[in-house]
C-alpha cells in the first residue's frame, strides 16, 4: 500500500508518494508562505496531494493515507493545528478541513515535524530495528523526536517533546519562545552562529575572522577553522559542543535510548562533531559505568525523513 507524505516548513512543502519499503517514488513542491490564510493555505495542500497523485497517473482510491508533519505545536489525535511560528495557522481545524476539501475518507493524520523525522529514522534510517530512540534536528530551533519502547513519546494532547525549550541555563541567553537559557539558545544552529559572531569580534585577526569576512556567517565556518587549528574557532567548537552535549545528557538520563541521532545542517559536520559528542555522552551520562553504551550517529535520510515519517503516521 502506498502513502503520502507532505513535509511542510516555512517555506515550501514537499509532498512524497512511498512505498511499502519506505521509498519515495515521487516528489512535488510547493511554496508556502506566512502571509497566506487558512483557507488558501489549505486549498494549496489539496492541490498539491491532486498534482502529486496525477504525476502518477493515480487518484485518491489508489493511497492508503495522507500523512503531513508541521513545525509547530500540533494536537494530533484532534487533528488540530494549535500553532505554527511560520506559518498563519493558529487553532486550525486541519484534518476536518483538508479531508473535505479533498473529499477524501480514509486515514489522514497530522503531527510535529520532528515527531516524524524519528519515526522515518527508527523504521527505515539510521535508527533501524532501534526501540528507544532520541533524534535531535538542529536548524534556527532544536527539533526533538522521541521514541521509547517502540512508542512515540509527545506528551498529553500531543504538548510534549519540546527539548529545545528545556533549560540549560537559567536566567540565560534569551530565546525565540520567550523565555531566557533554553537548550536551542545555546546548541541551535542560530546560536552556533551568533557564538561565531561573537568570536570574530573579540579575535579580529583571527583565521576564524578573515574566513567569516571573505564567505559570510554560517554554521560551518567555526569547524572548518578549528580544523585548521585557529584558536578562537576551536574555543567556539569546543563550547558548542559542551552545550549541545550537557542537553542531549539531560534527555539520555531520562530515557536512556539506545541511539541519538543527530538531524539538521548542522550534523553535516561528521565526525567533527559526532565524535566528540560521543565522548561527552560516554563521559557524562548517569550509570555509565554498568548501562550499555548510548550511541550518538548522524540522521542518514536527510530531508526525505519529514515526508517519509508523516506517511508513517497513517500506520500507527
Amino acid at each position: 500500500m502506498k502513502y503520502i507524505g507532505i513535509d511542510i516548513g516555512g517555506m515550501s512543502a514537499k509532498a512524497g508518494l512511498v512505498n511499502e519499503l519506505g521509498e519515495i517514488v515521487a516528489k512535488r513542491t510547493v511554496e508556502t508562505d506566512k502571509g497566506t490564510d487558512t483557507v488558501e493555505f489549505i486549498a494549496n495542500m489539496v492541490h498539491l496531494t491532486v498534482d502529486l497523485l496525477t504525476d502518477c497517473s493515480l487518484t485518491l482510491d489508489d493511497i492508503g493515507g495522507i500523512g503531513l508533519g508541521f513545525p509547530g505545536s500540533i494536537a494530533d489525535e484532534a487533528g488540530v493545528v494549535r500553532y505554527c511560528c511560520n506559518l498563519n495557522l493558529k487553532n486550525v481545524e486541519f484534518v476536518k478541513l483538508f479531508r473535505s476539501g479533498l473529499d477524501f475518507q480514509k486515514t489522514i493524520k497530522i503531527s510535529n515535524d520532528a515527531n516524524c523525522a524519528v519515526l522515518a529514522e527508527a523504521k527505515y534510517g539510521g535508527a533501524k530495528g532501534a526501540k528507544d530512540v532520541l533524534m535531535f534536528t538542529i536548524g534556527t530551533g532544536i527539533g526533538t523526536g522521541i521514541i521509547s519502547g517502540g512508542h512515540l513519546i509527545t506528551g498529553n494532547i500531543s504538548a510534549g517533546s519540546e527539548g529545545g525549550h528545556t533549560t540549560l541555563y537559567v536566567g540565560g541567553e534569551p530565546c525565540g519562545c520567550g523565555r531566557k537559557g533554553c537548550f536551542e539558545a545555546y546548541a541551535s544552529a542560530t546560536a552556533l552562529i551568533n557564538q561565531t559572531k561573537a568570536a570574530v569580534l573579540k579575535n579580529p585577526t583571527s583565521l576564524l575572522a578573515e574566513a567569516v569576512e571573505k564567505g559570510g556567517l554560517n554554521g560551518k565556518v567555526a569547524f572548518d577553522c578549528a580544523e585548521k587549528g585557529d584558536r578562537a574557532a576551536m574555543e567556539v567548537v569546543d563550547r558548542y559542543i559542551k552545550y549541545l552535549g550537557e542537553g542531549i545528557v539531560n534527555f539520555c538520563n531520562i530515557f536512556y535510548p539506545e541511539i541519538v541521532l543527530i538531524g539538521g545542517g548542522v550534523s553535516n559536520q561528521g565526525d567533527s562533531l559526532i565524535k566528540p559528542l560521543q565522548s561527552f555522552v560516554d563521559t557524562n551520562v548517569y550509570g555509565k559505568e554498568y548501562n550499555p553504551k548510548i550511541k550518538v550517529t548522524k540522521a542518514v535520510l536527510g530531508n526525505d525523513a519529514g515526508i517519509i515519517g508523516a506517511s508513517l503516521l497513517c500506520t500507527l
